[in-house]
C-alpha cells in the first residue's frame, strides 16, 4: 500500500511539474505578444504620421521624389506584414526607420523646410512616437529575453517541442540604423 502511495505521489508531482512548465511557456508567449501589441500601437501612430510628413517635404523638395517614394514603399511594406509575424515585422520596421532618416537628412539641404512650422510639429510628433516606441521596445525585448532563455534552458528545453515553444527575435536597430547621421532641426 505504501509503495502505491509513493508512486501515486511521484506521478502527481510530475504532473504538477509538467503543468507548471506548460503554463510558463504560455505565460512567456503571452507576455511577448503583449509587449508586441504596445509596439504595434506606436507603429500604427507612426504609419499615420508618415503621409503628412511626406506631403510636407514634397512641397519643398519636389525633385527628391525617389527618397519620398522609398519612404512610402517602406511604410506600405511594413503595414503589409501579416499580423502576428513579429520577426518579419521587425525587419520591415528597420527598413522603414532607415528611410525615415533620409527624409530628415533632406531638411539640411532645404532651410525653408527646416523652418516650416508644420514640418517641425510633425517632427515633434514623430519624436514623441519614437520615445513611446523605445519604451515599448525595451519591455518587449525583456519579455523576449525571458521567453527565449526559458525555452532554451533546462527544464524548458526538454518540453519546448512538445509545448510548441516559439523563439522570438529582439527588436533591435539594424547595423545601418546605428550609424550616426547629423541632422539639426534648430531654426
Amino acid at each position: 500500500m505504501s509503495t502505491t502511495l509513493i508512486i501515486l505521489a511521484v506521478v502527481i508531482a510530475l504532473g504538477f511539474m509538467i503543468v507548471s512548465i506548460f503554463n510558463r511557456f504560455v505565460r512567456n508567449k503571452n507576455l511577448v505578444k503583449d509587449g508586441w501589441s504596445n509596439i504595434d500601437v506606436a507603429l500604427k501612430r507612426r504609419y499615420d504620421l508618415i503621409p503628412n510628413l511626406v506631403e510636407t517635404v514634397k512641397g519643398y523638395a519636389s525633385h527628391e521624389k525617389e527618397t519620398l517614394e522609398r519612404v512610402i514603399q517602406a511604410r506600405n511594406a511594413a503595414m503589409a506584414v501579416p499580423p502576428g509575424d513579429i520577426n518579419q515585422q521587425i525587419q520591415a520596421e528597420n527598413q522603414l526607420q532607415k528611410t525615415l532618416r533620409s527624409i530628415f537628412a533632406l531638411s539640411e539641404a532645404y532651410p525653408d523646410l527646416k523652418a516650416n512650422t508644420n514640418f517641425l510639429q510633425l517632427q515633434d510628433k514623430l519624436n514623441e512616437i519614437e520615445e513611446n516606441l523605445e519604451r515599448a521596445r525595451r519591455y518587449y525585448n525583456g519579455t523576449v529575453r525571458e521567453n527565449n532563455t526559458y525555452g532554451e534552458s533546462f527544464p524548458g528545453v526538454l518540453f519546448a517541442g512538445m509545448f510548441s515553444y516559439q523563439h522570438f527575435d529582439y527588436f533591435e536597430a539594424d547595423e545601418e540604423s546605428r550609424e550616426n547621421v547629423k541632422v539639426d532641426f534648430t531654426v
